[in-house]
């Protein structure tokens, strides 16, 4: 977890209950910061408190006060003004900001619509004063437009409305913890995320010595014609950024509507060029109903086994990656608690057409479920997913079932960043 770090927090938001629920989390995990909160923005800008954060000594303080605050109104939205205001006016050591001592400075904005303002000039300078920002938005926002303003498009999250926002807090969570930043003015070298020229080194966890087997599951029913060479080239994409190799990363496909199919297993290519070749070859599998309990079992049975190449047994993560675009007719909550006590980390991704709470049961944790419209627009979310598997580093220690993190009783022990 995040022990040991002091940070700077400002949130930005439309809302005051979604950042109650916020703020408490953060709370729980016993993080040490100093805290503004400036919710109300519209056309203009106000500080909630009115007062200085190191006014604010303590958790009570900070959720009384979030618990009265009240929504500001008015129109229009100008998030640029807003951000360039908490740019000038809460990033500074006058409003209690530690930037210049090495303090982490984080910046979640919450914005329910499109900006009428320009975004792109506030969100450089921020950018560039080194405050990392972290986007969400809805149905109504503008997904791009958050994508620009936050520190990185993997950092822009995305819920139907600010009533969904607790399915995606532990996400956040986990894109925070999945960094480690030094303030190191005399060498801005960045390993792991762009860092913007700043004096930030931003430290992400190296997987290149890692081992991992990963699971493609992708739905090949009749709904998802259109949709599957986006999926295809998906796949593509990720693989790209796996170390492949006989005794790295292993890679298996399997593609189901009615039934499921392997496409290969975990132990059939021992090259990242085989594998893209084949992947680049897949063909629409087609059928129905989609039965996604029944895939599920599937690979758990036939895939995630020493047969087919699964290294469980010697400690390997165990990785699942399900592409759906439907809602299942069978049941999945027996196979998705059977995949989860097996130890394998299941990542649910989803379109409109899905079931988003159905994928969130399927998926490891809820904050691994992600969405988008349609297939074709997966490489928005594609660093989202790469940053989530890369924020947790799993040993298996079946002597030790020690669990530090989040583990269903089974014999992982999962470590974040």
């Amino acid at each position: 977890m995040l022990c040991s770090c002091w940070m700077d927090l400002m949130a930005l938001g439309v809302d005051s209950q979604p950042c109650v629920t916020l703020f408490k989390e953060w709370w729980r995990h016993s993080v040490w910061m100093r805290t503004k909160i400036a919710l109300r923005w519209s056309s203009t800008v106000e500080i909630q408190p009115p007062i200085l954060s190191e006014h604010i000594h303590n958790k009570g303080e900070i959720l009384n006060t979030v618990r009265g605050l009240r929504h500001k109104g008015g129109r229009p939205l100008n998030t640029g003004a807003a951000l360039q205001y908490v740019r000038d006016n809460v990033f500074t050591a006058s409003s209690g900001s530690r930037r210049l001592e090495g303090v982490p400075q984080l910046l979640i904005l919450l914005s329910g619509g499109r900006s009428v303002d320009n975004v792109d000039t506030p969100a450089s300078a921020l950018k560039e004063l080194g405050v990392l920002v972290f986007g969400i938005g809805t149905r109504s926002s503008d997904s791009r437009e958050l994508q620009r303003i936050s520190h990185d498009p993997s950092y822009a999250l995305s819920v139907s409305d600010f009533t969904d926002l607790p399915s995606i807090q532990q996400q956040l969570l986990s894109s925070v913890e999945a960094v480690v930043i030094d303030v190191t003015p005399e060498s801005p070298t960045v390993l792991g995320m762009f860092c913007y020229h700043c004096e930030l080194r931003v430290r992400m966890f190296d997987h290149d010595t890692a081992r991992k087997d990963v699971v493609f599951l992708l739905d090949g029913s009749d709904g998802t014609r259109n949709g599957f060479p986006a999926m295809r080239d998906f796949v593509q994409r990720v693989v790209e950024t796996l170390s492949v190799d006989e005794n790295k990363d292993r890679v298996a496909v399997v593609q189901y509507s009615r039934d499921p199919a392997a496409q290969f297993y975990l132990n059939t290519y021992t090259t990242k060029g085989e594998i893209l070749n084949t992947v680049r070859g897949l063909r629409h599998k087609g059928g129905r109903p989609l039965n996604t309990g029944a895939a599920l079992q599937y690979v758990r049975d036939n895939v995630f086994t020493a047969s087919s190449g699964s290294r469980r047994l010697e400690g390997v993560p165990q990785l699942l990656i399900l592409l759906s675009g439907g809602r299942s007719v069978d049941n999945v909550d027996t196979p998705a608690s059977a995949l989860k006590e097996l130890g394998v980390l299941v990542f649910g991704i989803g379109t409109r057409s899905s079931d988003s709470r159905e994928l969130q049961r399927i998926s490891h944790d809820p904050s691994y479920a992600l969405s988008v419209s349609d297939f074709t627009d997966l490489p928005s979310i594609q660093q989202q997913l790469l940053s989530s598997v890369e924020a947790v580093v799993i040993d298996v220690t079946p002597e030790s079932p020690t669990v530090l993190g989040m583990c269903y009783h089974c014999e992982l022990r999962v470590r974040m960043c």
